[in-house]
């Protein structure tokens, strides 16, 4: 339920924020969820945290109704955490691009980089509504850099392109990048230099997904893993994405990009599309004994709430994934091998 009185408000944040001490670090450089308003008591109010800088999101429909969560959370933010030396709010339903892309509320700007798992990622907390960094993945890129050692990834939807650094932090031996936006695929260049990884030209690639892919199959490229988190949705003159309906054909169209014994991870993080739907449609691909579900990879708690902070969920059960961001990654075989490198 939603909390209007301001001291009931603080206790809700004091509480989350007290769930949250172990991920803290002594140099705030890392990045999680201070504060998940959907499961944590107020559904017009999340916090992000990247390394010193704290973003509020406001939810509520109209703004306005939201505002007074805001001014509580900063006050919390400030009094609670003291290091904090930046606070940008951002307003979904705001009536310009500024107010969606987040304002400067405090101190005198937001940080530029956090580390995770001993790598460093470059944000711009104002690129766009989103953050620039998604924080529920966290658990993914942990995997990717536990596993891709010595393979060649294709990090398609890429956005800034976090899982393919993480591979390429886990040693892997090509990360090819694609996004249709220059920006987002710029900033993952700029996380390449801040870890010292050489940037080769040709593995960031701004591009419409479905042409690129398509090409990439006329020249019989493979790759060892393929990542796929594309959007909701999302319509070009070549191509549509619609997660809640239409799940399968993306995943069908990037397998024949998988070698023999390679992984597609796919994510689909539709709110109305309930775990068992997805789980189907999984299964449903698996029949042919080409794809296997090897794994799901869970969100953190700091994202879904903890058991003793989480006073609500989502609107459609997610379950087996913990969470609306459901992360699957399937085992691939082929057909046919005859393409299949030594």
């Amino acid at each position: 339920m939603e909390m209007n009185h301001n001291d009931s408000m603080a206790v809700l944040l004091e509480i989350a924020i007290a769930a949250r001490e172990a991920l803290f670090d002594d140099k705030h450089q890392t990045a999680f969820r201070l504060f998940n308003g959907f499961s944590e008591g107020c559904p017009s109010l999340a916090i992000d945290l990247y390394a010193r800088t704290a973003v509020i999101h406001n939810y509520a429909d109209p703004p306005a109704q939201g505002q007074a969560a805001v001014q509580t959370a900063q006050q919390v933010i400030l009094a609670e955490l003291p290091w904090v030396d930046a606070l940008v709010v951002k307003v979904r339903n705001g009536a310009t691009s500024q107010q969606k892309r987040g304002q400067l509320t405090y101190g005198e700007g937001p940080d530029r980089r956090i580390q995770e798992f001993g790598v460093w990622y470059a944000v711009d907390l104002n690129l766009n509504r989103d953050s620039s960094f998604y924080l529920d993945t966290r658990d993914l890129r942990k995997w990717a850099i536990a596993k891709l050692s010595g393979k060649t990834v294709l990090n398609t939807f890429a956005y800034t392109g976090s899982l393919g650094v993480a591979a390429q932090a886990g040693g892997a031996a090509r990360v090819v990048h694609l996004d249709r936006n220059k920006n987002f695929i710029n900033l993952a260049k700029t996380s390449y230099t801040l870890n010292g990884f050489p940037i080769h030209k040709q593995d960031f690639q701004t591009a419409d997904f479905f042409p690129f892919i398509s090409q990439l199959k006329r020249n019989g490229e493979l790759f060892d893993c393929v990542f796929l988190d594309p959007p909701y949705f999302s319509s070009t003159a070549k191509g549509k994405v619609d997660l809640e309906s239409d799940s399968a054909r993306l995943i069908n169209k990037v397998r024949p990009l998988i070698r023999n014994g390679g992984w597609l991870v796919a994510i689909n993080n539709a709110l109305f599309v309930s775990g068992k739907d997805y789980m189907q449609t999984l299964t449903a691909l698996c029949t042919d004994g080409y794809l296997q579900i090897e794994t799901l990879i869970p969100v953190p708690e700091d994202f879904t709430g903890y058991p003793h902070t989480r006073l609500g969920g989502p609107p459609v059960d997610p379950a087996p994934f913990n969470h609306p961001t459901k992360i699957a990654v399937l085992k691939v075989k082929r057909k046919d091998k005859s393409q299949e490198a030594a």
